[in-house]
């Protein structure tokens, strides 16, 4: 399947929500705009996420403003065109955007259940499947999760690509089943013989009781891949910078949006992201062509 920017930003039409669409292009001098992805809806991200407002607010001593686009490419657009400067966005959609906006990461979050600001994807499998290596996937069933996502499908289809495995002809049979408890509940109940999951999905679905530790078998694992990173646009004036990554730094212990608590945010910068340009590059995915 030819993946698209319309693809993995699920849209490619460019629909803010009102108050964001009424900003004007030029950034009031005094405020500061701040761009939320679009997971739940707008007015519950808004009130999730006003207590670090609120914090960011009094640190840097201007008023901040939140506002939900209503996909990746809005808010992507609206940094493009000013009318955000900073925002939240997934570590793929951050590296497209880094394609058609001046965009530069500045900040990554650490929620207290991940602990840590990055994650694994992983390729697991029933331990009474048999598979215990890469090789031995070939002709079995496997599930990825859905074409868009970083850990159920871009990166374990590329892992797999390096390792000489041809994910369009070496398994069995392939399904897309749409989300990660769905996988970890397909491959503890046998219906799939192994599956790409997120690390911190997979903890969280035993933790929950859908699957058991002791009866699956990690096949594959990737590299460390950065969370979701906090973006300014690159013409920010260089003393504001400064001051929204110290305040940004400064926030801690405090409810993140729909991600539970915040332990607080850690610098980053483009250059850690390049795991997401070079998983794109085996995937022979034009980020730059994508629309």
């Amino acid at each position: 399947m030819k993946l698209t920017r319309r693809s993995l930003l699920a849209s490619a039409s460019v629909l803010l929500t009102p108050p964001l669409a009424g900003l004007n292009p030029a950034r009031a001098a005094n405020v500061l705009t701040v761009g939320l992805i679009p997971s739940e809806d707008s007015r519950a991200m808004i009130a999730n996420s006003q207590a670090m407002m609120d914090m960011l607010s009094k640190s840097l001593g201007m008023p901040v403003k939140p506002f939900v686009a209503a996909d990746y490419n809005g808010v992507i657009e609206a940094l493009r065109s000013k009318r955000l400067d900073v925002a939240y966005l997934g570590p793929f959609s951050y590296v497209m955007g880094t394609t058609v906006a001046p965009i530069e990461a500045f900040a990554v979050a650490e929620t207290k259940k991940a602990g840590r600001a990055f994650y694994h994807s992983l390729i697991v499998a029933h331990k009474d499947s048999g598979i215990k290596t890469v090789a031995d996937l070939k002709g079995k069933t496997f599930a990825f999760v859905d074409p868009t996502s970083t850990s159920g499908h871009l990166f374990p289809k590329a892992g797999l690509m390096k390792e000489g495995f041809n994910t369009d002809k070496d398994f069995g049979r392939v399904i897309f089943s749409g989300s990660h408890d769905s996988n970890a509940v397909a491959v503890q109940n046998k219906k799939i013989e192994a599956v790409a999951i997120a690390d911190r999905i997979l903890d969280a679905a035993i933790a929950k009781g859908l699957a058991k530790r002791e009866d699956l078998v990690v096949v594959w694992k990737s590299d460390p891949i950065p969370e979701s990173p906090t973006v300014w646009r690159k013409d920010l004036d260089a003393d504001l910078k400064r001051r929204v990554q110290a305040a940004f730094l400064d926030v801690k212990d405090i409810p993140w949006s729909d991600q539970g608590m915040l332990n607080g945010f850690h610098p980053t910068n483009d250059k850690a992201y390049d795991i997401i340009r070079e998983t794109a590059k085996i995937l022979n995915l034009d980020l730059r062509a994508m629309k």
